[in-house]
């Protein structure tokens, strides 16, 4: 027995979600996609985290549709439809970027990236001010609303209804979706359930979690508190979110500072490596020229509980372990996310009595501080 349900989707940030032409459009796989990733989560956390990755990819396969399984080849039990398949209503990014931010090691042009570039890059070009790549056309823009009509069998309804959840907490689709781009909000229709009550603390503690080589559970901190932030402004437009986002996921990639007068590619992946790969100019002879290690700390905008009409920033993290082919040092990673969630932290306090001791280099400290100063974030019960 199939069971059916509707949400209103919201885009709070825009979003390159690229067709063929790599231009942004309304079209089901990302949100067939982004549904997976979630379900992936809900599954993990249901077998205890526990459960062997060739079980999650039956189980996965075998609900979404597969080509894989052997002799288990099926189509995908959901079913999904978009109210629209338009084309997205941003054309041009001219003269909506605001000022430039305080990036240390782009010398080049006076140390200052524009915001919106630097989370968007690959969507977004940089060069000669902030504007679509050259064969992007277009994104969706925040405000553009579609509804999105699921169908599924009734057995495995409580498991979608999690999922979307999640995906209303912590949901981002299309490019560069991992740093806010593209965050959507879920609202019921028609009846459908609402989403609240099926939202549980889907973590776990992040040592443990990096145990797996697949993201499966947002982490916890020694005290068992989930490692989510929240900006404790809001914000009335998405454009100066994204920039104190920016400023935020600047900071926490440059706090830790390549060696001085050491000419790349570097012999042993540094700590800088273990956040995300590759980097501008700083390979290392370890990995393979075409490797891709993702951060595993995420942004996400949402509505404000308290007045939907303005947003917030949330910081997240998945831990999990990089892939065998990048040989990954467990006590190194520890190391470097320590101290990245360490930050965060410093952030919760008044800027008078922060130290940001986690930055070693004392330099780099005094660089980063006076934007880090004007950023204020709270922990998150969620």
């Amino acid at each position: 027995m199939m069971q059916r349900m509707k949400y209103r989707i919201r885009f709070l940030t825009p979003a390159f979600l690229g067709n063929a032409e790599q231009n942004g459009q309304w079209r089901t796989p990302p949100f067939k996609a982004l549904l997976r990733q979630w379900w992936r989560v809900v599954w993990a956390e249901q077998h205890g985290f526990q459960g062997d990755i060739s079980d999650m990819r039956r189980d996965e396969g075998q609900l979404f549709g597969n080509a894989w399984l052997k002799g288990q080849f099926c189509k995908s039990a959901i079913r999904i439809r978009l109210s629209v398949w338009e084309t997205g209503q941003a054309k041009s990014w001219k003269g909506i970027e605001g000022q430039a931010v305080f990036h240390p090691e782009v010398q080049q042009t006076q140390n200052k990236v524009g915001p919106h570039a630097y989370l968007g890059y690959g969507p977004l070009d940089a060069r000669g001010g902030t504007k679509f790549a050259e064969k992007v056309n277009a994104a969706i823009q925040a405000g553009e609303q579609a509804t999105l009509s699921l169908a599924a069998p009734a057995k495995h309804m409580s498991d979608i209804l999690s999922s979307l959840a999640l995906i209303d907490a912590y949901g981002t689709a299309g490019g560069r979706s991992r740093n806010g781009w593209g965050s959507i909000s879920l609202d019921p229709a028609d009846g459908s359930p609402t989403l609240g009550s099926h939202l549980a603390s889907w973590s776990r503690p992040w040592k443990e979690a990096l145990k797996l080589d697949w993201p499966h559970a947002i982490g916890a901190d020694d005290t068992d508190h989930p490692l989510v932030w929240r900006t404790e402004k809001t914000y009335g437009d998405w454009r100066g979110l994204m920039r104190d986002l920016a400023i935020l996921k600047i900071s926490i990639r440059t706090m830790f500072v390549f060696p001085p007068n050491v000419r790349p590619p570097h012999t042993q992946p540094l700590d800088r490596h273990w956040l995300s790969y590759p980097i501008t100019r700083h390979g290392t002879k370890q990995w393979r020229g075409n490797a891709r290690l993702p951060s595993s700390l995420r942004f996400k905008v949402r509505p404000d509980p308290d007045d939907p009409r303005r947003l917030r920033g949330v910081i997240f993290h998945v831990p999990c372990l990089p892939p065998k082919d990048f040989r990954p040092d467990s006590d190194a990673i520890e190391k470097v996310w320590r101290k990245a969630h360490q930050l965060l932290d410093e952030l919760t306090q008044p800027s008078a009595g922060r130290r940001y001791a986690m930055i070693d280099d004392n330099k780099r400290r005094e660089k980063l501080r006076q934007d880090l100063d004007t950023l204020t974030l709270a922990r998150s019960p969620e």
